[in-house]
């Protein structure tokens, strides 16, 4: 293995990490505590929830499980969030604990068993759960902010312009890049 997955799995959680903050971007403050319903999270719950993940699986990450004993998980999803300065303060926190973790691993890392609420993963292995577990929930913020929003600003393709982006995409050369490369500038 080479640093191409460490390098590429920074860039993929910089991406998701963009999305999110263009979503809150773009929905009004009071938008990032509304929730469809009683059962639903509002986008500052499920950054509460990030927030949380991030510094309990990535704190000592390679000495402690990452399910740490001071996590109160259930609190995540509790309006406890009331600003949008405080959201972006929690959201900044998690994912500073995450990036200053993954910069300190090295390909000699990846084999090496960690454990998550006593399971053992390798930290490759741990490092693709959270890739799955962060885009599903930058998602939910995605979806939530296109719900709460009149005017949004598509964050990919948007609709009925796949031929014209494909087509830009097949005029120029092959080349071998990230695919964040163009969107992380």
């Amino acid at each position: 293995m080479d640093n191409n997955y460490l390098d590429s799995a920074i860039k993929q959680f910089e991406y998701y990490k963009m999305l999110a903050e263009k979503t809150f971007d773009q929905v009004s403050d009071d938008k990032l505590f509304w929730q469809y319903n009683e059962e639903s999270n509002s986008i500052a719950m499920i950054v509460n929830h990030l927030a949380g993940n991030m510094l309990s699986r990535c704190s000592d990450f390679l000495t402690t499980d990452g399910e740490k004993e001071w996590r109160n998980r259930d609190a995540e999803f509790e309006n406890i969030i009331l600003t949008k300065n405080e959201l972006m303060t929690k959201w900044d926190e998690g994912w500073t604990c995450l990036f200053n973790t993954l910069k300190t691993l090295t390909n000699s890392d990846l084999d090496t068993i960690i454990y998550i609420r006593n399971q053992g993963h390798t930290v490759q292995e741990a490092i693709n759960r959270q890739l799955a577990h962060y885009p599903y929930h930058v998602g939910q913020i995605v979806y939530i902010g296109k719900m709460a929003t009149d005017n949004w600003q598509s964050l990919s393709i948007p609709k009925g312009n796949s031929s014209t982006y494909n087509s830009n995409k097949f005029s120029k050369p092959k080349q071998n890049t990230h695919f964040t490369d163009e969107y992380l500038k």
